[in-house]
């Protein structure tokens, strides 16, 4: 999932929100559920997502979402794999990257 957020410290929920296109409310809801998501909040209680909580977020939507796991199922694959699903991520979301390029440039042939 290749995520277009703007270059800054903080995002607040709706920001991620759309970003993910899902509600808000999915999202505090996987970070009852999820110990890896754990974003900061400010003194009225806002949360502020740095880049490393939108990390998790991937992480969290490709196990859920794309992959269809269930609550309990990503919580233990996250358990297991901890170091290693974020590499393995991080390779997918690139693969895809260079995918959609050369589909670009095979239209453009």
């Amino acid at each position: 999932m290749n995520v277009e957020l703007p270059e800054k410290r903080y995002y607040s929920i709706g920001e991620v929100a759309d970003a993910f296109n899902v509600n808000p409310s999915l999202i505090r809801f996987w970070e009852t559920e999820f110990s890896i998501l754990n974003p900061k909040k400010n003194a009225k209680g806002n949360r502020r997502f740095t880049t490393q909580d939108i990390e998790n977020v991937k992480h969290l939507y490709f196990l859920l979402k794309e992959r269809g796991y269930t609550i309990e199922g990503a919580r233990t694959y996250i358990k297991e794999h901890k170091k290693k699903s974020l590499n393995t991520l991080g390779i997918i979301n690139k693969l895809k990257e260079i995918r959609s390029r050369l589909i670009k440039i095979k239209e453009q042939l």
